[in-house]
């Protein structure tokens, strides 16, 4: 028997504010909310990447290293660079070149969860 996917894929952060982390997700990365579940202290919002959502998950201790890192691809990496830097967002330095397949660069929310933005310099994603 095999498994059936349905093409979603949730990805779930925990955070220590939803209300901050929700506000956050939103304004910075243009993310729209979907619900908020504040006797499960949970919220979901969606990307912009078809089936795609991010879930919030409020805990005592969130962020930090180890886990996934959700790496979004966008068309120019330097605009989405310059959105970051205006929102005052914490960046592990500048964007990563790695010629002829994409450049990189690495993010953290205001818990500490990492994330990257991608540009495919090949046409492979997508």
């Amino acid at each position: 028997m095999a498994i059936t996917y349905d093409g979603g894929l949730t990805c779930s952060l925990g955070v220590t504010s939803l209300e901050r982390a929700i506000e956050w997700y939103s304004s910075v990365l243009g993310f729209t909310l979907l619900y908020r579940r504040d006797d499960i202290a949970w919220g979901e919002l969606s990307t912009g990447v078809d089936k795609v959502n991010v879930g919030l998950s409020e805990v005592e201790s969130a962020g930090g290293k180890g886990g996934a890192t959700l790496t979004f691809g966008v068309t120019d990496i330097e605009g989405a660079k310059a959105v970051l830097d205006a929102a005052g967002v914490k960046q592990d330095g500048d964007i990563r070149d790695i010629p002829g397949l994409v450049r990189l660069v690495t993010f953290y929310d205001p818990d500490d969860n990492a994330m990257m933005f991608y540009q495919d310099l090949q046409g492979a994603h997508g």
